[in-house]
């Protein structure tokens, strides 16, 4: 799971769906009989504390224990009632805890008690065994279902400074052993493995490791899905379909009851004859579940009009694994899981080489609408065909990567619709003010935007993207760029809005097309950091100016900006742009240590770099 690039909250969904504990199993024989139960825990630390035995409703040993008992009704009853519920709900903490005693007891392996066995619906067949050692006092649902059933607590770890006595729930921390015969006083971590070497040595248990992860049922009773392969004859037995009879295909005169395999109901494709013996034969009815064909269908993909074998090894291996898989978050455990469980089985087969099948993987957020997530049961879809019948499709793609991260889930806007619909108007008027020479700045910043951009787009980072080329988009409109700056731009935004795109770089002279022109690749040497300062800080000096012509309240003022020797030459140089952009009447610019400056209040003293002192009157 570390090597692969994908979400944590996928791997970590896809470890507990495994389930993967490390633990001891342990043997507790049956009162009065030869036979045992195993018990799988990972806290063999508490052995000592065992006063009850607890096994999954499901489990098939407990009708067999219970047979002509006077329990035998009220146990039945209990696991019809449990084998409905939702099994993951069942382990809940805030879920009620309840169970019967079935009648039977077991011997503590080690101190040889009566040790009484119930039955609860808060212990799964799938975890371990199917059975738990209950330890009331450091185990919380053992607690409450003991407090219930009013069956013993025995404390065996207490903290290294007090004595537990009573206790109101169970100790759950790390402390030392008590009543825990000759392991007492031993820090209860280490004794996990002291405890499982001892009743290793005595064949009462042994280290061992468990998975939550069950079989997979490959085959369902189901019209929709790949025919079996197989033939049953009373002579001959199992008798697979011969390779020239391949594929076995679905009939079409089947009956759709809603009860039972449809397939049943068609006597052409049930009976036939056996391949090898020629006697009446039956034919499977099951199909396969269709994660057995979406668990490789990549690996198809790579040789798909290959018909001697699956797929060549020599194609699989050159195309694959899979760079960027990009999917729904619904598919993380299962789809996800059964590719990796394919690709790692045919790898072992050495059908290919590679060890995972998706290197990089993207789980797509949802749509929501008010809140809510977006689909027809809930009357909320937004109909996409109205959005591009008045907006344009641009637009409505543009707004989808615009709003967020792909992972991310978002609320639809209409509002945000219109935005994005005025913005790419005003991105399409660029063609107006195309000027023969470039700013110097203007460069400067658009090789850093390539640089930006490019990377957003590989990291997935879509909005990201889209806010730089609008910045820099509204930036521009009053500044000197041609038609290789303006190229440039458009080859940016041509993922995201790939009609305009095309139309803006015909009209600017292209013969090809943009989808196939060649990334704009970002110039170092162009890029001037302090060039790019300093027109951000001409756009903070307007401000500054504005902001104190409406505190002071002076119109048509005139202005004097004091500023650090260095930097009087970028402003004696933008002169006129700050007194069109703050309708002043005019601009003097001094630097903060010119002797014969006009400075009536002082200001100068209070400039900085970057940030020039200003006085207005």
């Amino acid at each position: 799971m570390e090597r692969l690039e994908w979400p944590e909250k996928v791997k970590i969904m896809q470890k507990n769906w495994i389930g993967k504990s490390e633990g001891t199993l342990i043997k507790f024989k049956l009162e009065n009989s030869k036979e045992e139960l195993e018990v799988f825990t990972t806290r063999p630390d508490t052995l000592y504390g065992v006063t009850f035995l607890v096994m999954a409703p499901e489990h098939p040993k407990i009708l067999e224990l219970v047979k002509n008992t006077k329990y035998e009704y009220e146990v039945k009853k209990l696991i019809n009632k449990v084998v409905i519920e939702d099994k993951f709900s069942r382990t809940n903490e805030g879920k009620e805890k309840y169970g019967i005693f079935i009648g039977k007891y077991a011997l503590h392996s080690l101190t040889h008690e009566k040790i009484p066995i119930y039955i609860a619906n808060f212990v799964l067949l799938d975890y371990g065994t199917g059975i738990i050692m209950a330890v009331p006092a450091h185990d919380q649902r053992d607690f409450e279902f003991a407090k219930k059933y009013k069956l013993p607590v025995k404390i065996v770890i207490t903290p290294k400074d007090k004595k537990l006595d009573k206790l109101k729930e169970a100790y759950t921390e790390n402390g030392i052993l008590i009543n825990s015969d000759k392991f007492n006083k031993l820090d209860n971590e280490k004794s996990k493995e002291e405890i499982t070497k001892y009743l290793s040595n005595l064949k009462l248990g042994k280290k061992t490791t468990q998975y939550k992860l069950r079989d997979w049922l490959i085959s369902r009773q189901r019209y929709w899905g790949t025919p079996i392969p197989i033939i049953y004859c009373q002579n001959c037995g199992i008798v697979p379909v011969p390779e020239k009879d391949l594929p076995v295909k679905l009939p079409e005169n089947v009956k759709f009851s809603g009860e039972g395999n449809p397939l049943d109901s068609s006597k052409i494709f049930v009976n036939v004859r056996c391949p090898k013996c020629k006697s009446i034969a039956k034919r499977e009815t099951d199909t396969m579940d269709t994660f057995v064909d979406s668990s490789w269908y990549f690996l198809r993909f790579c040789d798909p009009d290959n018909d001697k074998m699956p797929f060549l090894k020599e194609s699989v291996n050159y195309f694959m694994p899979v760079n960027q898989y990009i999917g729904g978050v619904e598919h993380a455990i299962l789809h996800l899981l059964y590719a990796r469980f394919f690709t790692k089985s045919l790898r072992d087969l050495k059908m290919l080489k590679f060890d995972e099948p998706f290197s990089r993987l993207l789980t797509q957020g949802m749509v929501l609408k008010d809140g809510v997530v977006m689909s027809k049961s809930k009357g909320n879809v937004v109909d996409p065909l109205e959005i591009i019948e008045k907006y344009g499709a641009d637009t409505l793609r543009a707004f989808i990567l615009f709003v967020a991260n792909p992972e991310k889930e978002f609320n639809w806007s209409d509002e945000g619709i219109e935005g994005i619909h005025r913005f790419l108007n005003r991105f399409y008027s660029l063609l107006e003010n195309l000027n023969k020479k470039n700013d110097e700045v203007v460069e400067s910043k658009l090789n850093n935007l390539i640089k930006k951009v490019t990377q957003d787009i590989e990291d997935f980072k879509f909005n990201n993207a889209i806010i730089l080329i609008m910045e820099f988009s509204d930036y521009i409109k009053n500044k000197n760029y041609n038609k290789e700056i303006l190229g440039k731009l458009v080859l940016l935004i041509s993922p995201f809005v790939p009609h305009i795109a095309e139309e803006m770089w015909e009209k600017l002279g292209n013969k090809n097309f943009v989808s196939i022109s060649n990334w704009p690749k970002c110039d170092e040497k162009k890029i001037d950091e302090e060039l790019e300062k300093q027109e951000d800080n001409l756009k903070k000096t307007v401000g500054d100016i504005l902001n104190i012509k409406k505190l002071v309240k002076i119109d048509n003022p005139k202005v004097y900006i004091y500023c650090i020797p260095k930097e009087v030459k970028f402003y004696e140089e933008n002169k006129e742009f700050l007194k069109d952009k703050t309708d002043s009447k005019s601009v003097f610019v001094y630097a903060n240590n010119d002797k014969n400056k006009y400075d009536p209040q002082n200001k100068a003293m209070k400039s900085k770099f970057g940030k020039p002192a200003i006085f207005l009157e």
